[in-house]
């Protein structure tokens, strides 16, 4: 992105190129007087209940993180607040792979999606959105204990492999959550959203790394609750943003668990409230449990067990030889002796080398364009690993450029070929490239001819690792994968765009404490023309009900939302909520702390 803006953050500015590509502009003047009317309800509403439940001050934690209950957060706000604390913040279209959100997370920078949820889903959406992203997870930022939780975490997810099903059920969620936060769409055309998740979900297979990596980040970062199970305070950025599920998790409906390695059996469901929460006593613990499943994947066991989740994600991943050589591709093959060592693996399509993460000179992906293939193990009845081999030691063995060689490994692989290359990096040997190279097993099945021009061979007896998309990642950018849906942008008629005006009026009018002659006037265009509308009614009579000017009028607009509420069952909880912090305005909460 030439045009990079990395709001002067350290953080931000650290970010590689392939994450930066799904950063968008936020675009704050598109915000309406309806977005930032529902951001400030779900914020008073959100910090009424809580300063109770929360575990770190919300208050404190929102200024810290830059953030105000009046306006939706302004990103370069954000940014130089987060610096403070070492984090930064980006916008991104919506739901992004769930690799790049752990990635980002490992840079310490969070990623903010720029919409906002539309008033008609106020309480809770399953959209990624402003609110959830930075009311949720930006204010507890400030606790040191739990941003090392998070950065740690984005470092072991961004390690996890996938599976082909993952990518799958990944387009179906983003697919379903805009269409539910689009305006006007077919009921049909959302049912048939819900299906298709549903049939995904259901034919997921065994869960890959990322699948069970992704339940730990739900009932923890998303979900989490934190203390005792009498007693738990919220922890998780889910409950913190929802102003529904953040009061009814806390009843006893809802069964609380203590936090461990158990907790990757519970499989969740994003478009509905949690049955049961989990406990942590503190975030040390969650540290602890991140470790003992880091233990499990494959980049820290390694061996065929590893290639083989590689091969099923049908995706870019990376295999590390015991030398250091990093081997990335899409895998779709290995080998194996009667003990089920490795002794062979196979990438098509673009791969490259690299070593310490960064690509061997010469050997990106489009020279091997059409993929890399290479045995692993020893040479047969060798003493040491070639790997470790001396210049004299290579020399006695053959393997000397521009000399032709033999090469046999203990798996019966043989390599008949000229030396052409050597390439080594300290005291370890990474490669060597042949030409008129023959590669053949022990049955005599031909792996490599002399007509496919130049043969490299990865160098190590062993794969010890085997992780998620590319070694160096910026050098493969073009392969990371963006989805083709984009969120839907909001055209507005005419009506709503005067119904924006009210809102608008009426904050002027807040804020300026000038013009309350004219909120009967707006009232009765309101309660004609928007008789389904009831924050705007809410915002009015806040302002009547703190500056007592008009009482007649105050009245009015009281018994119409009474009467709203006792109609219409889904906006009941709303309005009642809404008089409860008119009644217990925020100011005075803040100064009773």
């Amino acid at each position: 992105m030439s045009d990079f803006n990395d709001f002067n953050n350290p953080q931000v500015r650290n970010l590689p190129r392939h994450l930066r590509q799904f950063i968008v502009e936020q675009h704050y003047e598109k915000y309406t007087p309806i977005d930032q009317a529902v951001w400030r309800y779900v914020m008073r509403k959100n910090y009424s209940y809580l300063k109770d439940v929360a575990y770190y001050p919300y208050i404190k934690g929102l200024q810290r993180a830059g953030l105000s209950i009046e306006f939706i957060p302004d990103m370069q706000t954000m940014n130089d607040n987060l610096a403070k604390l070492g984090w930064g913040a980006v916008n991104v279209d919506g739901f992004i792979p769930p690799a790049a959100f752990m990635e980002y997370q490992a840079y310490r920078v969070l990623v903010i999606a720029a919409d906002i949820r539309q008033l008609n889903h106020i309480e809770y959406t399953p959209a990624p959105d402003i609110i959830h992203e930075s009311a949720g997870h930006a204010p507890i930022i400030a606790d040191a204990a739990y941003n090392s939780y998070l950065s740690y975490f984005g470092s072991i997810g961004a390690k996890a492999m996938f599976s082909a099903k993952d990518f799958e059920l990944y387009e179906a969620i983003r697919h379903l959550s805009i269409l539910k936060e689009a305006l006007n769409v077919d009921e049909a055309e959302i049912l048939a959203a819900e299906q298709h998740l549903n049939t995904v979900a259901e034919n997921m297979g065994a869960p890959s790394e990322m699948a069970l990596l992704g339940r730990l980040h739900w009932w923890t970062v998303e979900y989490g609750l934190i203390g005792t199970l009498e007693d738990p305070k919220i922890y998780g950025a889910g409950l913190l943003s929802s102003i529904g599920e953040s009061a009814s998790c806390m009843s006893d409906e809802v069964k609380k668990i203590w936090y461990s390695i158990d907790t990757v059996n519970y499989q969740y469901d994003i478009t509905k409230t949690q049955p049961q929460l989990f406990v942590t006593e503190s975030f040390q613990n969650l540290i602890d449990v991140l470790e003992q499943y880091a233990d499990t994947m494959a980049f820290r066991r390694g061996g065929a067990e590893s290639v083989q989740k590689a091969i099923d994600c049908k995706n870019p991943a990376t295999a590390v030889y015991s030398s250091g050589l990093q081997v990335t591709g899409t895998f779709t093959e290995m080998k194996t002796d009667e003990s089920a060592a490795l002794t062979f693996i196979k990438t098509t399509g673009p791969s490259a080398l690299a070593f310490e993460n960064k690509q061997l000179e010469g050997h990106g992906k489009h020279y091997h364009k059409d993929g890399f293939s290479s045995p692993v193990g020893r040479l047969k009845g060798a003493a040491k690993s070639l790997e470790d081999y001396s210049t004299e030691e290579l020399i006695a063995a053959g393997i000397v450029v521009g000399q032709q060689c033999t090469l046999e490994f203990d798996s019966g692989i043989q390599l008949r070929a000229e030396v052409s290359n050597i390439i080594k990096k300290g005291d370890k040997l990474l490669l060597i490239s042949f030409k008129d190279c023959t590669l053949t097993e022990v049955t005599r099945t031909v792996l490599f001819q002399p007509e496919w021009g130049m043969y490299d061979m990865a160098i190590g007896d062993r794969i010890v690792s085997v992780f998620n998309g590319a070694a160096d990642k910026d050098a493969y950018e073009e392969i990371t994968y963006v989805s083709q849906k984009q969120t839907h942008q909001i055209q507005y008629d005419a009506p709503m765009q005067q119904l924006h005006q009210l809102y608008q009026d009426v904050r002027t009018i807040r804020e300026t404490d000038k013009g309350h002659e004219g909120l009967e006037a707006i009232f009765n265009n309101l309660k004609t023309a928007y008789s389904d509308d009831w924050l705007c009614g809410l915002e009015i009579l806040e302002i009547l009900d703190h500056k007592q000017t008009n009482p007649e009028l105050e009245a009015l607009v009281r018994a119409w939302l009474v009467e709203k509420a006792e109609n219409e069952p889904e906006h009941r909880k709303l309005i009642v909520d809404g008089l409860h912090v008119i009644a217990n305005p925020v100011t005075q909460l803040i100064i009773q702390e």
